[in-house]
């Protein structure tokens, strides 16, 4: 609701940059897109191998926090 609000004033002052805005921003969504499916695949194989790391103490019944 604020995004729309700023977009708004932005509009009011300023009508090209506005629509300048809302013309790139699904351009700049689709460019980010890759880095943002590379993030999480990182993120997933770093999951992995902290469970995988981990998996000797839950076997062994050690509790986090112990």
């Amino acid at each position: 609701m604020l995004s729309f609000m700023v977009w708004l004033l932005v509009l009011f002052l300023c009508w090209p940059l506005a629509l300048l805005a809302l013309v790139l921003w699904p351009l700049a969504w689709l460019v980010t897109l890759p880095f943002r499916l590379i993030g999480i695949t990182f993120d997933a194989m770093f999951e992995l191998l902290r469970a995988i790391v981990m998996l000797p103490a839950r076997i062994l019944g050690s509790a986090p926090g112990r």
